[in-house]
C-alpha cells in the first residue's frame, strides 16, 4: 500500500540549546526535544533512569485505605482473593501481588482467580464473585479490572465481600462502592504520573505494601520483570515512571529473570539480550496464548512457579498453545484475505467486515489487525459462539472505531471497548445489516486521508551522518514504545550500487555513502526492486540497526518504505 510520510516538526532553537549542553549529533538532539526532553538534567534522567525517581506511592488516591483494609485481613486471618484479567497485564500483576502477600498472608488464606476469556468475558465477573463467596473469601484485590464494575462490586457487597480496585482504565463519572480504588486516571487523584498499566499499579501497591510493613526494597523490586513484560505488553506510554521500571525490569529480564521467564526465554530460544520489542514479540504472544487458547491461570501458574522444571513444563504448554494460535492466526487470516478478494464489493467499502462460523474465537482480534495491514480500513471480524456471532474490531489510526460501532448499536446485543479496538455480538441474522450500517457509518465520518496509512518520520538525515557511534547513543534511547517510538529517519535522493531479492521476497540493497556504502535489507518489499535499480535515484525511510555476522557488528538500514524521487 502507498503510506503517507509524515515528518515531525521540531523547534530548531530548543535543539541548539540542547546540543550546547550535551555536545552531540544535532539529530539526536531533535530527537530528544522531539520527546520534551528539553534541558540536561531531563537529558540524564532520560539516558539513566534511576528508581530512585519513582513517586511514592503514598500520592495516589485511597492508598492508605488500601494498605489499611490488606493489613487488618493478614492479621485477622482472612481470606483474599486475588482477581485479574486474563491478558499479560492482568496475570503479571495477580502473579506479582500473590507472591507478594503468600510472603506475609497464613498458609491457606490466598489464592488467585482469572475469569475464563469465554465462559465468563473480560473483568470482575458474577462468577469469580461467587466462587470467593463460596470459599470464604472476604477480600478480593481486582487488578487490571474493576473500574467499571459497579453492580458486581455493589452484589459482592451483599455478600460481605470487599473489593480493592486496582486499575489503569478510565473510569466512567460513577466509580464502584469499593474500600479503595487505585487508578491514577481518577479525576481527584494527584498521582503525577498518569499512564501506569494495571500490573504497575499492582507494583505501587506492593511499593507502599513494603514501607507499612517495614520490609526491604527488594520484597517488591523482585517483580520488576514482570511488571516491564506488562508494560510492554500492555502498549502503554514508554515515558516517565514506566520507562524508569521497564528499563530496570529488562535489566532484571537480562541477568537475573524470574524463574517462569527463565523458562519462556528457553523456550523461546532467545540467546541474546532481550529489548522492549523481544518482549513484545516473543515474550508476550505465549502468555496471551493461554487465554485465547486454554486457561490463562497457567500464565500466572508459570509466573508464580519456584521450581524451575515444573515452570519448564508450564512454559512448554504455553509454547504449544502459541504455535496452536498461529496456525489458527495464519489460516483465518488467509480465509479471510481470500474472501474479500473474491468479492468485488469490498472494493467500495470504506470497512471490512467479515464471518465464517468455525473461525476461533480467541484469535479474531489478531487477524482484524493482520487484515488492516493489507486492506487499511476499520475491520471487524466475527465468527460463531452457541446462538449468537462474537467478533473484535480494530481500527486504523485517528479513527474512532468506539463510536461508528456504537451508532450501530440497534443491531447488536452487547458492544465495548474505546478508540482503536472494540468487541460485539449479534444474532446471525443482523450480519448484513450491521456490516452495512457499519460501512455506511465509516464512509459518512471518516476523513479520507485517514485511509492511507502514515509513516511518522522524526528526521531528514544524510547517510554519512549514520554512524557506529550515533548507533550506540540511539541504543541507549531504549525502551522503545509509545510516547518515545523507535526513531524513524528518512534519507532523499539515495542511490545503490547493487540490489538483490532474497527468498523471492525480501530487498537487500548496498546503497552509497560518502566515500563508502551502507547495506539495507527490507523485509516483504521486493515489489520496490524496480525502482531501487543502480542508477535510479529514490527515496527511504528506515531505522537505523546493526547487523552482527561471524563475531562483527556493521551498520544497517532497516527499510520501512521506499518512492521514487521526485527531484
Amino acid at each position: 500500500m502507498e503510506k503517507r510520510w509524515n515528518i515531525l516538526p521540531c523547534d530548531t532553537e530548543q535543539a541548539a540549546r540542547l546540543q550546547e549542553s550535551l555536545n552531540i549529533a544535532p539529530i539526536l538532539c531533535r530527537l530528544l526535544v522531539q520527546r520534551g526532553i528539553l534541558t540536561f538534567d531531563a537529558a540524564r534522567d532520560f539516558f539513566r533512569p534511576s528508581l530512585e525517581n519513582l513517586h511514592s506511592p503514598w500520592l495516589m488516591k485511597d492508598m492508605q485505605a488500601a494498605v489499611k483494609r490488606i493489613g487488618k485481613a493478614i492479621e485477622q486471618g482472612e481470606k483474599i482473593l486475588v482477581f485479574g484479567d486474563y491478558d499479560v497485564d492482568g496475570t503479571t500483576a495477580v502473579a506479582s501481588l500473590y507472591s507478594f502477600l503468600k510472603k506475609q498472608a497464613a498458609p491457606g488464606t490466598l489464592d488467585f482467580y482469572i475469569p475464563n476469556r469465554y465462559r465468563e468475558g473480560y473483568g470482575v465477573s458474577k462468577t469469580g464473585i461467587d466462587y470467593a463467596n463460596d470459599n470464604g473469601y472476604t477480600l478480593i484485590i481486582s487488578l487490571d479490572c474493576g473500574i467499571k464494575s459497579i453492580d458486581l462490586i455493589a452484589y459482592a457487597r451483599t455478600l460481605q465481600i470487599d473489593f480493592i480496585v486496582c486499575d489503569h482504565h478510565l473510569p466512567d463519572n460513577v466509580l464502584p462502592d469499593a474500600v479503595a480504588i487505585l487508578n491514577p486516571k481518577q479525576a481527584d487523584c494527584p498521582y503525577p504520573y498518569k499512564e501506569l498499566c494495571g500490573c504497575g499499579v499492582g507494583f505501587k501497591l506492593m511499593m507502599a505494601l513494603a514501607e507499612a510493613w517495614d520490609l526491604p526494597d527488594e520484597s517488591y523490586l523482585e517483580y520488576i520483570d514482570l511488571c516491564a513484560v506488562a508494560i510492554a505488553a500492555d502498549i502503554v506510554d514508554m515515558t516517565g515512571e514506566n520507562r524508569i521500571l521497564a528499563y530496570h525490569g529488562l535489566q532484571k529480564i537480562n541477568n537475573k529473570p524470574s524463574v517462569g521467564i527463565a523458562a519462556i526465554i528457553q523456550q523461546a530460544g532467545i540467546k541474546s539480550s532481550l529489548n522492549i520489542t523481544n518482549v513484545v514479540f516473543m515474550i508476550a504472544p505465549r502468555v496471551n496464548a493461554a487465554g485465547r487458547m486454554d486457561d490463562a491461570r497457567k500464565a500466572v501458574q508459570l509466573f508464580i512457579e519456584p521450581d524451575a522444571t515444573a515452570a519448564a513444563t508450564l512454559a512448554a504448554e504455553l509454547n504449544i498453545n502459541n504455535t496452536e494460535r498461529k496456525e489458527a492466526d495464519s489460516s483465518i487470516t488467509a480465509e479471510a484475505l481470500e474472501m474479500i478478494a473474491q468479492d468485488d464489493s469490498f472494493k467500495n467499502r470504506k470497512s471490512s467486515v467479515v464471518y465464517a462460523e468455525h473461525w476461533h474465537k480467541g484469535v479474531v482480534g489478531i487477524v482484524a489487525s493482520r487484515l488492516i495491514e493489507h486492506h487499511y480500513r476499520p475491520t471487524v471480524v466475527l465468527t460463531r459462539n452457541g446462538d449468537m456471532v462474537t467478533g473484535s474490531a480494530r481500527s486504523v489510526s485517528g479513527f474512532n472505531l468506539y463510536e461508528a460501532i456504537h451508532a450501530c448499536r440497534e443491531h447488536l446485543i452487547a458492544y465495548g471497548g474505546h478508540f482503536a479496538a472494540a468487541g460485539l455480538s449479534l444474532k446471525p441474522e443482523k450480519i448484513e445489516l450491521f456490516s452495512a450500517t457499519f460501512d455506511r457509518v465509516v464512509s459518512e465520518t471518516i476523513e479520507p486521508h485517514l485511509l492511507t496509512p502514515e509513516i511518522t518520520i522524526d528526521a531528514p538525515i544524510a547517510l554519512p551522518d549514520v554512524t557506529m557511534k550515533m548507533y550506540n547513543i540511539l541504543q541507549q534511547m531504549e525502551p522503545f514504545g509509545p510516547g518515545n517510538m523507535r526513531p524513524v529517519f528518512v534519507a532523499t535522493r539515495v542511490c545503490s550500487t547493487q540490489a538483490t531479492i532474497l527468498k523471492e521476497k525480501h530487498l537487500r540493497l548496498n546503497i552509497a555513502a560518502g566515500t563508502g556504502q551502507i547495506t539495507a535489507i527490507g523485509f516483504n518489499m521486493h515489489q520496490h526492486y524496480p525502482v531501487v535499480q543502480p542508477g535510479n535515484y529514490f527515496d527511504m525511510v528506515f531505522h537505523i540497526d546493526v547487523n552482527e555476522w561471524n563475531g562483527k557488528q556493521s551498520l544497517q538500514l532497516r527499510l520501512l518504505d521506499i518512492r521514487k524521487s521526485t527531484d
